[in-house]
C-alpha cells in the first residue's frame, strides 16, 4: 500500500504529463522529419516508454545528473534539456548540444544535468558511479540516475557498477527500462532472471519492479529511491516494465516481435491513458491540457525550423574538441 504522503499532487501530475506529452510529440515529429527526408540520421525511438523518465525527473533537481543510452532522447527531454539544441544535434547542425558532432547517440548537456549519452551497452552505470562518487566527496547532495535497458542488464559492467555503488553507498539510482527486447531478442531468450530487480539482492541494495507505464506507481518508486540516495543511504535498482512500440532502430520491420503482445501493448498506450486518467480524476481540464499540448507543438515547430536553418559543422571542426587547446 502506498503512503499518502508519497502520492504526487496535482501540480506534480501536470508537470509529469507535460513531460510525457513533450516526449510523445517530439518522437512523432522526429520520425516524420526523418522519413520525409528533412533530417538524415539514425534514430532509436522511445515510443511507449514516455512515463518512466517523466516520473523520475519530477523528483530530480536541476543540479542532479542523468546518464542515458542511445535510446534516451526521452530521458533528456524529461530532465529539461533544450528541445531546439537536441533537434539540432540529431540533425547534425553546428547549433546542436555537441556542435552537431555527437549526433543522437552522444548527446550531452551538462547545464541541465544530461551528462552523457552512451552508445556502449551497459556503460551508463559505471559513468554514473563516477559522478555519484564525486557528489559524495563534495557532499553536494546531488543524485545521479543511470538509465539502461533489459539487454544491458547482462553486461559485466552493469554488475560491477552495482556492486561498487552498494559498497560505497553512492547517491545513485539505477533505472532499467525493461521494454521486453534487447535489440532484436526477446527478454525470455536472453535473461534467466525472473525479473531484473531480483538481482539487487546480490548486492544488498533495494530492488523493485514497477509498472513503468503507471505514472503514480512509477513516481512513488522513483521518489523513494531518489530520497534514499540523497539521504546517504545508497543505491536502488528500479526495474520499470514497459514495451517498445517501434523496432530497435527506425526502419526496423520488427518481424521478430510477438504481434499479439505488441497489439495489446499499443492498445494500452500510456500517453492517452494518462491523459484520460488526469481528466477522469479531476486533476486537469480538457482546455488546460489542450493549451499545454499546443504550446509543446509550437516549441517543436520552432525546434525543427531552427534545425533546418542552422549550418552544418565546418570542416575545421574535425580537429576541434579532440585535443586540448591553449587559451590566450
Amino acid at each position: 500500500m502506498m503512503k499518502e504522503t508519497q502520492q504526487p499532487d496535482r501540480e506534480v501530475l501536470l508537470d509529469m504529463y507535460r513531460r510525457v506529452n513533450l516526449i510523445y510529440q517530439n518522437d512523432e515529429r522526429l520520425r516524420s522529419a526523418i522519413r520525409s527526408g528533412k533530417i538524415a540520421t539514425t534514430y532509436y525511438s522511445p515510443r511507449g516508454q514516455e512515463v518512466i523518465p517523466a516520473a523520475v525527473s519530477v523528483n530530480l533537481t536541476d543540479e542532479d545528473y542523468i546518464c542515458t543510452i542511445y535510446r534516451g532522447v526521452h530521458d533528456m527531454l524529461a530532465k529539461g534539456a533544450p528541445v531546439k539544441e537536441i533537434w539540432a544535434e540529431i540533425g547534425g547542425r553546428a547549433t546542436g548540444t555537441c556542435k552537431g558532432k555527437g549526433g543522437p547517440m552522444h548527446i550531452t548537456h551538462p547545464a541541465t544535468g544530461v551528462m552523457v549519452t552512451t552508445g556502449i551497452v551497459g556503460s551508463s552505470l559505471p559513468i554514473a558511479n563516477g559522478l555519484a562518487w564525486a557528489s559524495q566527496l563534495r557532499d553536494d547532495k546531488r543524485v545521479t540516475v543511470a538509465y539502461f535497458g533489459d539487454g544491458a542488464s547482462n553486461i559485466g559492467a552493469v554488475h560491477e557498477a552495482m556492486n561498487m555503488a552498494a559498497v560505497k553507498k553512492f547517491p545513485v539510482v539505477f533505472v532499467c527500462q525493461n521494454n521486453g527486447y534487447g535489440e532484436h531478442t526477446h527478454y525470455s531468450l536472453s535473461t534467466s532472471a525472473r525479473q531484473i530487480s531480483d538481482r539487487a539482492a546480490g548486492y544488498q541494495m533495494p530492488g523493485v519492479t514497477v509498472d513503468g507505464n503507471d505514472p503514480v506507481a512509477m513516481y512513488v518508486a522513483a521518489k523513494e529511491a531518489i530520497d534514499r540516495a540523497r539521504n546517504g543511504d545508497g543505491p536502488t535498482l528500479i526495474e520499470a516494465k514497459t514495451f517498445r512500440f517501434m523496432g530497435h532502430v527506425l526502419g526496423d520491420a520488427d518481424g521478430y516481435m510477438d504481434k499479439e503482445e505488441k497489439k495489446q501493448a499499443m492498445a494500452n498506450d500510456p500517453v492517452p491513458r494518462f491523459r484520460q486518467w488526469m481528466l477522469d480524476q479531476g486533476h486537469a481540464q480538457e482546455e488546460q491540457l489542450a493549451e499545454m499540448e499546443a504550446a509543446i507543438t509550437a516549441e517543436i515547430d520552432e525546434a525543427l525550423a531552427f534545425t533546418l536553418s542552422s549550418p552544418m559543422p565546418d570542416v575545421a571542426e574535425l580537429k576541434r574538441d579532440v585535443f586540448a587547446e591553449e587559451l590566450n
